[in-house]
């Protein structure tokens, strides 16, 4: 588990940008509260125009936020000075079938690729937090458990693949909240897409999770599950594309707009 700095109670999106390239490298999970953060992918241009029509087509889970142009890891729209190269904690590297790990893409720029920005559920903690809502993954520093589901998603192109979702338990007297703050939140995902027993998603264990770190529900907690950007990650990997980037689950782009609750 990362070791979480200490923090001023008013971090902004480039507060954290500023911390990645200086060699930050933890989640971003509980950083620059009520800004909205993102998934990034980083695709070949002819793989570009299909991977935005799959994510127009699952757009609860694949959010899109933002779109580079081609060759340019400038995104003006999202936050001032961003750098995606640089400003993201740590990018996984995905060639020919293998995965590695990278603290920055630098060395890896090519003028063919296109950025993508697709919404975080992390953006509405902010929200949750003034509400008074307990986050538990929150106090222990994690981001909480990602699943893969027995939904299918509505492919596009060569991508397709299940429905990925996000888990965080929350005491049962918060969850009609929960789902009310969320709902008005559509750049995190909005309202929870399902609440209880995760068998009914073709979970078999909540204690294996796909990615990310496992926070089990307490006896007078319930899960709570969301869609997530991560669909999107699936979705590349069945495309078979030799060559694409994406963040490392947990550590986002975190941006310059502010969530706002509906």
């Amino acid at each position: 588990m990362f070791a979480m700095s200490k923090k001023s109670p008013v971090e902004t999106g480039s507060d954290v940008r500023v911390a990645a390239r200086s060699g930050y490298t933890g989640f971003t999970v509980g950083r620059a509260p009520s800004y909205v953060q993102a998934n990034i992918y980083i695709v070949p241009n002819p793989f570009a125009r299909d991977f935005l029509a799959f994510c127009h087509a699952n757009s609860v889970a694949c959010p899109i936020l933002g779109r580079g142009e081609t060759g340019s890891y400038c995104m003006p729209a999202l936050g001032r000075d961003i750098d995606i190269r640089t400003d993201l904690p740590s990018f996984l590297v995905h060639e020919n079938g293998l995965e590695r790990s990278v603290g920055g893409i630098v060395d890896l720029w090519q003028d063919d690729l296109v950025v993508f920005a697709v919404g975080c559920w992390l953006g509405a903690e902010g929200a949750l937090t003034k509400a008074g809502i307990r986050m538990r993954h929150r106090e222990l520093g994690l981001q909480g458990g990602l699943y893969r589901t027995c939904l299918a998603t509505t492919p596009a192109g060569p991508f397709h693949g299940p429905l990925v979702v996000s888990m965080r338990p929350f005491h049962k007297e918060d969850i009609d909240r929960v789902t009310l703050i969320t709902a008005g939140m559509p750049l995190s995902h909005g309202a929870p897409l399902y609440v209880g027993d995760p068998a009914e998603l073709g979970i078999k264990a909540l204690d294996h999770a796909d990615w990310g770190d496992v926070v089990l529900p307490n006896e007078d907690e319930t899960a709570v599950f969301w869609p997530c950007g991560l669909t999107a990650l699936q979705a590349l990997k069945n495309a078979h594309i030799p060559f694409f980037i994406s963040h490392a689950p947990g550590a986002m782009l975190v941006t310059d707009l502010k969530e706002v609750f509906a």
